[in-house]
């Protein structure tokens, strides 16, 4: 006879809501590794989104993702005719807020050249650009739908394509235009506001810049030695694709990153605790029912089996249980939720140990249990 099967099935209401209030804690704990991936899996989607091996920026600055920067649109050319680069494109970056259907989307807009390095690789519904203007390709995180029209400035532009998980750092939805557009919504005035500059006499002729030239290089290539080529322009920087996703990694989400990760940690340790009062509790709760097994003999190891089996069932209940749950409702968080089976499995892992942990106090009080505790009133 199992011991603990027969005592979950005696206390079977209290034992199922045990195991679903561990079960909604291991969900947030869930949430919170999935949130952390996603921050990251965010920020470096949309450098690696290009695919290239080179990034021209503005000299002085860590662009265009930590910082601004402004690179003249001739750049590229001279990008492009240097030995061993493939091919090269602009790119401009920019975050705005439209109004669509009533509500407000808040958009990281990413202008790029039709033939070029810097567009969507993968279209998940409909097609690429192919006009050049007022045509969109969007995230699905936008709400928006094919055949959708939405004002940006002052035109309007037409979605033609749906890509999937594409959003900067902030957990922002991407837009794709041409580089025209793009170029035009960066400068374009308000008509008063434009009116104003007229009346002051102020030149709207400045020289459309762009954020940054990305370039593919041939498999042959060395990106160190071409970027310390592009260094020696003065006016501009160069970074390899390692070192633009590391700068990502150590400078725009670092914070965010060590926060989310310290409130994880907070929350592991929390789990930890509350796993271990509730087998401490029911272990304090059964001291009679232990004293009477140890009073008509039962082997110590019985009873040790009877808090271990118990407490691992509760915590791989709430973990699985935890598991479903935020499977089910990941898609609907205002973040991309990404939780890999190596975070699972690795979670799994420490509720077991924290489980054999938590029961060593319940052991310990029921070994020291007299068995003359069983004959008292």
């Amino acid at each position: 006879m199992n011991l603990a099967l027969r005592d979950v099935q005696h206390n079977l209401f209290r034992f199922v809501l045990t195991c679903l209030g561990l079960s909604l804690l291991m969900a947030v704990v869930l949430a919170m590794i999935g949130i952390y991936n996603g921050l990251v899996a965010d920020a470096l989607n949309i450098v690696r989104a290009p695919q290239v091996d080179l990034w021209v920026v503005e000299s002085g600055t860590k662009g265009p993702f930590a910082e601004a920067s402004k690179v003249p649109p001739e750049t590229r050319d001279a990008v492009a005719r240097l030995f061993g680069v493939a091919e090269a494109g602009s790119i401009t970056y920019q975050t705005i807020e439209a109004d669509h259907a009533g509500s407000t989307l808040r958009l990281y807009v990413i202008g790029y050249e039709r033939g070029r390095p810097g567009g969507p690789l993968q279209i998940a519904e409909g097609r690429n650009l192919q006009q050049s203007h007022f045509e969109m390709v969007a995230d699905a995180k936008t709400g928006l739908a094919l055949g959708d029209k939405m004002r940006l400035g002052r035109n309007r532009f037409t979605v033609v394509g749906m890509v999937r998980d594409t959003m900067n750092s902030g957990g922002d939805p991407a837009v794709f235009i041409t580089l025209a557009d793009a170029q035009v919504l960066q400068s374009q005035l308000a008509p008063a506001a434009a009116r104003v500059q007229a009346a002051r006499g102020a030149s709207m002729s400045e020289q459309a810049t762009v954020a940054a030239v990305i370039a593919r290089l041939e498999p042959t290539a060395d990106a160190a030695a071409l970027g310390r080529t592009v260094r020696q322009w003065k006016h501009l920087q160069a970074m390899t694709q390692a070192e633009q996703e590391n700068l990502l990694i150590r400078s725009v989400v670092d914070k965010a990153r060590r926060q989310i990760g310290l409130f994880l940690g907070i929350l592991l340790s929390v789990s930890a605790v509350v796993i271990a009062l509730i087998i401490y509790t029911m272990t304090m709760e059964k001291l009679k029912q232990i004293a009477t097994l140890k009073l008509i003999g039962a082997p110590d190891r019985t009873i040790v089996g009877l808090i271990v089996q118990q407490s691992l069932v509760l915590g791989l209940a709430g973990w699985g249980f935890g598991l479903v749950l935020i499977l089910a409702i990941k898609d609907n968080f205002p973040r991309r939720v990404v939780l890999e089976p190596l975070n699972v499995a690795v979670l799994g892992a420490i509720i077991f140990g924290v489980c054999i942990a938590a029961s060593g106090l319940g052991v310990r009080a029921a070994l020291k249990v007299d068995p003359a505790t069983a004959l008292g009133g």
